[in-house]
């Protein structure tokens, strides 16, 4: 009898892309959802068992985080452009609210990563790390449109934000990116007259 060990030999562990994971996380979150996704739904469409997992990331919340800044920074719309030096107000509102309406209805329509995720779920750190990000936006137009006529900053970004939260329901609840954009658009000429209105 052979008691020999015949022992397979280790290939090479293949290397972890950090990019390609926050890819697919991002997928997963934005179709499913914060709460309604699992440990085991991350680990199988990453490829990795769940210490590694943690390893990685931490925890699920932390993972968010990271895909949350990632769709800012990748997929985000622009927030500065609109209000560079020599844009009318009234056209650079029209090209965000427009870019908005395309981001939001394009692919399955999910709508906004970062204004979906803050409106709430069981998971409180999740939510807070969204609404720190939703701040942010609005922080940055508050910004970019006080730098043009600061008496109607608060006005402007109010209603651009309470737009884009619209906008962002409205392609979750399966309107058209061609529907999302003629909203935006009406939207886009109620605010130029409410600022020709009320110019001094």
């Amino acid at each position: 009898m052979c008691t020999t060990k015949i022992l397979k030999a280790r290939g090479r562990p293949r290397a972890f892309d950090m990019e390609d994971a926050l890819a697919k996380a991002q997928v997963l979150f934005r179709e499913k959802g914060y709460d309604a996704l699992s440990i085991a739904d991350l680990t199988d469409a990453i490829g990795i068992n769940p210490p590694s997992f943690y390893s990685a990331f931490g925890s699920k919340s932390a993972l968010y985080g990271q895909v949350l800044q990632r769709y800012a920074e990748l997929e985000g719309i622009d927030l500065v452009g609109p209000f560079a030096a020599g844009v009318p107000l009234s056209q650079g509102v029209r090209r965000l609210l427009q870019e908005a309406a395309t981001n939001y209805g394009a692919g399955n329509g999910t709508g906004c990563m970062v204004i979906e995720g803050a409106r709430g779920g069981v998971d409180a750190e999740a939510c807070l790390q969204a609404r720190r990000l939703l701040d942010l936006t609005h922080d940055t137009i508050f910004a970019g449109v006080s730098r043009r006529t600061p008496q109607q900053a608060e006005m402007v970004t109010d209603y651009v934000m309470a737009t884009l939260s619209g906008l962002s329901a409205s392609a979750r609840n399966g309107l058209s990116a061609t529907r999302l954009l003629r909203i935006a658009d009406i939207a886009s000429r109620q605010l130029a007259h409410e600022l020709q209105e009320t110019q001094p």
